[in-house]
């Protein structure tokens, strides 16, 4: 069996923080609040369209 390097795994997560460390501050900044009541408010649209709607 080919011998495994135990440091593998500390450089992935070394690559995954910095990637994630350059975020841009000037893209949008959106509230997950928002992301679920949008969620929420086409999940009632869609089931009240069904019943105004059968098929």
């Amino acid at each position: 069996m080919a011998k495994r390097s135990k440091n593998s795994g500390f450089q992935s997560a070394a690559g995954l923080v910095r990637y994630f460390d350059s975020e841009d501050d000037k893209s949008p900044k959106i509230d997950p609040w928002l992301v679920v009541a949008i969620a929420v408010i086409s999940s009632v649209v869609i089931e009240l369209l069904r019943i105004m709607y059968p098929t």
